[in-house]
C-alpha cells in the first residue's frame, strides 16, 4: 500500500521559509543578467505596425471586461477577445524543468542544472517585462502578466518544487495562440512527450526554442574503473567495475537524443541550443533574446 505525502504546518513552514531565503538570491542573480545581456542590445525592433487583426481568442481570468468584443462573443456561449499581432506576440511563457535529474552538478564550484535554469528563465522575464510584454510559466494555470509584481510570482514559484519525478517533460497548462515559449530542461526524459507539446504549439501558432541544460560532466562521461551510477532521487542504481567502456555508447545516445530535439523543432519552427553549467549565462540569454525577436 503506498503511502500518502502528509503536509504539516511545520513543514509548509518549513518549505515557505527555504523559498524565502533562495528567492532574492534568484531575483538579484536575474537582475543582474538581464542588465548584463540589456547593455549591448539596442531598442527592440518589430516589423509592422502590430495592428492588424490577429485572430479571436477565448476570455481568461485576469482579462478586461472592456478587452471583450461583444458582437463575437453574442454569437457563441463564451466570451471573446479581438486580439491584434502585437498583443498576440505581447505573451512569452516560461518552463522550467524542476525534475529531481535537474537538481545535479558534477562539482560543487558549479550551480545545478535547475539553478541556472531558474536564472535564464527569470532573468529572460526581466527582459521581456522591461519591454512591456507579459510573462508567465506554462505550468500554472494562469495567463501571463506584466509588473514587477508578475516577476516576483514567478520565482516563488520556480522556488517551490515539491515532489520531483526523476525526469520531467513539458506539461503546459497555459499556452497563449500567438505567444512565444521556452522550455529550459536537460531532456533526458520520454522524448515522445516533447514532440507532442512543440506539435501543439504549432497548432497554436506558437513558436519558441528548446534549451538543453547539462553539466559539463554529462557532455564528457569522465568516469574510469569502478564507478556507482545513482539517480539524483536513489531510485536507479547502477554499479560498474569499467566504467570507461560504457562512453562510447553513452555518448553516441547522447548525441542521438540532441538530433532527436533538432528535428523536432525544424519541423515545428522551434529553435534549439545547449547550454553547459560551466559555462557563462550571458551568451545563452543573448542568444534567447534574439531568438525570440526574430520569432516575434
Amino acid at each position: 500500500m503506498s503511502e500518502l505525502s502528509v503536509h504539516t504546518p511545520e513543514s509548509l513552514r518549513s518549505r515557505s521559509e527555504a523559498v524565502a531565503a533562495s528567492l532574492p538570491s534568484l531575483m538579484v542573480d536575474a537582475q543582474h543578467l538581464a542588465a548584463t545581456v540589456l547593455l549591448g542590445v539596442h531598442g527592440r525592433k518589430r516589423a509592422g505596425t502590430g495592428d492588424e487583426f490577429w485572430q479571436y481568442r477565448p476570455a481568461e481570468a485576469g482579462d478586461s471586461y472592456r478587452a471583450i468584443d461583444w458582437r463575437r462573443s453574442a454569437r457563441s456561449d463564451g466570451h471573446f477577445l479581438r486580439q491584434t499581432e502585437w498583443q498576440a506576440a505581447q505573451s512569452v511563457m516560461l518552463g522550467v524543468d524542476d525534475a529531481a535529474s535537474m537538481t545535479f552538478t558534477g562539482h560543487k564550484s558549479r550551480p545545478s542544472k535547475l539553478r541556472r535554469a531558474q536564472t535564464l528563465a527569470m532573468a529572460l522575464a526581466v527582459i521581456a517585462v522591461r519591454g512591456g510584454e507579459r510573462v508567465g510559466l506554462t505550468h500554472l494555470a494562469e495567463p501571463p502578466r506584466g509588473g514587477q509584481a508578475q516577476l516576483m510570482r514567478m520565482a516563488t514559484a520556480l522556488m517551490d518544487g515539491v515532489d520531483r519525478p526523476e525526469y520531467g517533460e513539458p506539461k503546459p497548462q497555459v499556452m497563449p495562440a500567438g505567444a512565444r515559449a521556452v522550455f529550459f530542461s536537460d531532456f533526458l526524459g520520454e522524448p515522445a512527450a516533447i514532440e507532442t507539446v512543440l506539435g501543439r504549439a504549432a497548432d497554436r501558432g506558437v513558436k519558441g526554442a528548446l534549451v538543453q541544460i547539462l553539466d559539463p560532466d554529462e557532455e564528457a562521461f569522465p568516469f574510469d574503473g569502478r564507478t556507482l551510477f545513482e539517480s539524483m532521487s536513489g531510485a536507479i542504481r547502477f554499479e560498474t567495475l569499467k566504467a570507461k567502456s560504457l562512453r562510447e555508447e553513452y555518448l553516441a545516445r547522447l548525441a542521438a537524443r540532441k538530433d532527436a530535439l533538432r528535428a523536432m523543432t525544424r519541423r515545428t519552427g522551434w529553435r534549439f541550443h545547449v547550454h553547459h553549467t560551466d559555462a557563462p549565462a550571458e551568451p545563452t540569454l543573448l542568444w534567447l533574446y534574439q531568438a525570440l525577436e526574430r520569432q516575434g
